[in-house]
């Protein structure tokens, strides 16, 4: 009612003569759509008898916003053009607030108020995320029973694989993902291609600046620890630290991923704020040795099968799970390499914003983080425990500005190794 007497004096308003061209508006949902027709796109002419104004089209012909919204043709203003913009601009905010506020989610709001808006967007939201079986048995249920109004639908792959799938939707035109999810290096890539938006939540309060940036926040965790098969280290020389592994008893024993460079860089800068004595370290345990195995998954399953006494680079999460079903092997807890194992951001043009700010609030809170914990993940949460003990008594903590500094460690870690 408001907004049909407003355009019927809209002409009034505007101070145009009825004989003359007259602008056809059809008022749009968005503050910035007005400011865009009052800025930048308006092309200005001074004619002796006033102003033409030509939006976007100097022949005269319809000019269209997005989504048809604005249809606008050249028409000769009076002199009161001025007073009328902002006339139309006050009369456009008393009109329509809830107009301009819209469908847009606010970091204000609680949970369960975005869970209601999410219901009205759509109740669905689309994630991209690697995650492993366990969790998409655990975490993706666990939101559909706290949110059972929003549906999830996830789409898994490798990092690599999610990352090129957003690149080219977003070259496309077509976002399909609403939620991007992936571990640090990732992370890191898909912020410089900006395609996330910035993540400005309550919940990311709680987490240390290693664990967030203003595009995303960790959901959880990795440690590389020292294990061994008990059936093939005898109790009481198991290694007590990493330096242990240079010990020559150790020679042809050793087994680790080749691509765990990660290790180098945390000894370099966390434990010994020094290259040359983690180069040092590592150049004396490469002397013993050391087999290598691709992928984390088998590597702890070699393990367990005695293919060699011990493991320095093995995942600390992959542990407790074997341990109970009888597996012959410990891991070394009082110190590990740790990194940021997954990440949540919220990608730019979601069909679904306010699903992917209510999946991303709840993903980082400390009940979705409990979540996360039921799903064997060792949350990144200061005030949330994995359900086992998996994370190190003293841990060397990669962060974002480590990633610089990949390539020359890796280069480093290859030539330690003879890694080709």
């Amino acid at each position: 009612m408001k907004r049909n007497a407003f355009l019927a004096l809209a002409p009034f308003l505007f101070g145009l003569d009825p004989e003359r061209h007259v602008p056809v508006l059809q008022v749009g949902n968005s503050s910035s759509r007005i400011a865009a027709i009052l800025g930048q796109q308006n092309k200005i002419k001074d004619l002796t008898l006033g102003r033409m104004i030509n939006y976007m089209n100097m022949r005269g012909e319809p000019y269209a916003q997005q989504g048809g919204r604005y249809m606008i043709q050249h028409y000769t203003l009076s002199k009161r053009f001025g007073l009328s913009v902002v006339a139309y601009v006050l009369v456009s905010f008393l009109f329509f607030p809830a107009v301009f506020a819209a469908s847009a989610p606010t970091a204000s709001e609680s949970i369960d108020q975005l869970y209601e808006k999410a219901k009205k967007e759509g109740g669905k939201v689309t994630v991209y995320a690697p995650f492993s079986n366990r969790s998409m048995e655990v975490i993706l249920p666990g939101f559909m029973k706290r949110f059972p109004g929003v549906t999830v639908n996830h789409v898994d792959g490798t990092p690599n694989q999610l990352l090129a799938r957003v690149i080219a939707e977003a070259r496309g035109g077509r976002v399909l993902s609403d939620v991007f999810g992936g571990s640090l290096p990732y992370m890191a890539q898909i912020t410089e291609q900006r395609l996330v938006v910035p993540l400005a939540v309550p919940e990311a309060a709680a987490y240390p600046q290693t664990m967030k940036s203003d595009f995303w926040v960790a959901t959880d965790t990795q440690y590389y620890v020292i294990g061994w098969n008990t059936n093939l280290v005898k109790k009481g020389e198991e290694p007590k630290n990493f330096e242990d592994l240079a010990n020559a008893k150790w020679k042809n024993n050793l087994m680790a991923e080749d691509r765990d460079y990660q290790m180098l860089i945390a000894f370099a800068k966390r434990k010994y704020n020094s290259d040359e004595k983690a180069v040092d370290l590592f150049k004396k345990i490469a002397a013993n040795q050391v087999e290598f195995h691709r992928g984390h998954s088998d590597l702890i399953e070699f393990l367990v099968a005695g293919q060699q006494a011990v493991c320095f680079t093995c995942y600390a999460h992959h542990f407790p799970p074997r341990v109970k079903k009888g597996a012959p092997i410990q891991p070394l807890l009082t110190e590990g390499v740790g990194e940021i194992g997954g990440a949540v951001s919220m990608l730019k043009d979601a069909p679904h914003p306010i699903a992917a700010m209510l999946w991303t609030r709840w993903a980082i809170s400390e009940e979705g983080q409990r979540v996360w914990a039921q799903a064997g993940e060792t949350p990144a949460h200061p005030h949330v425990e994995p359900l086992e003990k998996v994370r190190p008594t003293t841990t060397y903590m990669l962060n974002i500005d480590d990633l610089k500094e990949f390539p020359r460690y890796e280069k480093i870690w290859k030539e330690i190794f003879q890694i080709r």
